[in-house]
């Protein structure tokens, strides 16, 4: 069968469905993956095939932060949605037997589907079906509330969600000649799979039928992939360092965040790895104590620390998870409060640190809270033993396969 993977945004929204996508590669499908062109080198590297969108997502933060208006945001955003419209709807037009999609592209997979003929899946890395049980990502004014609350916050993020890609949606029914009642919304969409364990996230009772939770879907490491020399010999020249990165947030902030971060980890008395990631975070300047380093695969890294310090993305607290390491998350926005709050009910963290109280101090402080108390060690090592035990991939392989009820997991 063809498969196509439909997704949009960051690395954390990419990489995962290389790990999905050569399972299912592996298991005789031909699978392509549509991302933005910056993701070409990683979905290749895997040995997927890649099929461009337009956009840069990396671009539009920093064009979202230089905006001068609220309607200024609101036109960048349109003409995302429809550059990302028009390839999506390419990406399926070159072939495919069956769609899966990612949550915020789920409209226009599912436009494009309807108008190709083709069925479409829905493969989400976050909760996106509104439940009293917990009160979405990305829901606003949720703390303190009942359920009613929860449930109501959940489906306003859900409109809020479908409103980004109204007016592309809109152009791609007229391009195709589609009714106006075509489906599109995502949270209508059947079967749907959660990319995430069941052990973070419960499956709440309340969500409809054909909506599982199937576990985490780790991404693939590049074939012939080998650590670097210099963080191998980092690595084995002392004890176990802290990892720090923010991943896709703050770019252009590389500097500050650079100099906060040195300050806070000889305050901490540790030594750290640093992941430019989009913000360009470096350790100059900061002595033998701290590398800095480009991309790595979190598989392999996170085991070698001594705790991970991350903004708390979906992949990158899976990532942490798995490897059995406290974390302390620094969220951002959007999800990452959410998977932050997990990440301490669960035990493994601390606390969590908003990145906008983030400081040299307190970052120092947190990292001596998340290293220096045995129990959120031994709640990671322990929970990390049942995550890897999952098998994320199986629950979509075989409804692909036709061997189980639609979302099951």
């Amino acid at each position: 069968m063809r498969i196509l993977i439909v997704t949009a945004g960051s690395r954390g929204d990419v990489a995962p469905f290389t790990g999905l996508g050569r399972r299912l590669r592996d298991a005789g499908h031909e699978v392509a993956v549509a991302a933005h062109p910056s993701f070409a080198a990683l979905v290749t590297g895997c040995g997927l095939v890649h099929r461009p969108v337009p956009g840069d997502p990396q671009e539009l933060l920093r064009a979202w932060s230089r905006a001068a208006s609220r309607e200024e945001t609101r036109a960048l955003t349109r003409a995302y949605a429809d550059g990302l419209a028009d390839g999506v709807a390419d990406a399926v037009a070159a072939g495919t037997d069956l769609v899966l999609t990612a949550f915020g592209p789920a409209p226009l997979s599912r436009t494009a589907g309807a108008a190709f003929g083709v069925p479409v899946a829905g493969t989400y890395l976050t909760p996106a079906f509104a439940t009293a049980r917990f009160a979405l990502p990305g829901a606003r004014n949720s703390d303190g509330t009942g359920p009613r609350d929860r449930l109501a916050a959940g489906r306003a993020v859900l409109a809020r969600a479908e409103g980004v890609f109204a007016g592309a949606v809109a152009r791609l029914r007229d391009r195709f000649g589609l009714p106006d009642g075509t489906p599109s919304a995502a949270g209508d969409l059947r079967p749907v799979f959660h990319g995430y364990s069941p052990l973070v996230v419960p499956r709440p009772g309340d969500w409809p039928s054909g909506v599982g939770v199937s576990g985490y879907w780790w991404p693939a490491r590049p074939d012939g992939w080998r650590p670097p020399a210099e963080l191998a010999d980092f690595l084995g020249a002392g004890p176990p360092p802290v990892f720090i990165g923010f991943g896709s947030m703050a770019p252009g902030e590389g500097e500050r965040l650079g100099e906060l971060v040195t300050s806070a980890v000889r305050r901490a008395g540790v030594r750290a790895v640093v992941q430019a990631g989009w913000a360009g975070l470096n350790g100059s300047g900061s002595g033998s104590d701290v590398l800095a380093i480009g991309d790595v695969p979190h598989d392999w890294l996170f085991p070698r620390t001594a705790a991970v310090v991350h903004h708390a993305g979906a992949g990158t607290t899976g990532a942490g998870l798995r490897a059995g390491v406290p974390a302390l998350p620094v969220p951002v926005m959007a999800d990452q409060p959410f998977w932050a709050s997990r990440l301490c009910e669960l035990g493994v963290a601390p606390r969590a640190l908003p990145f906008h109280d983030l400081t040299a101090e307190a970052l120092a402080d947190a990292i001596g809270a998340c290293v220096s108390e045995p129990s959120h060690r031994h709640r990671a090592t322990a929970l990390a033993r049942r995550i890897t035990a999952e098998d994320g991939t199986a629950p979509v392989l075989a409804h692909i396969e036709g061997r189980a009820p639609a979302g099951a997991g």
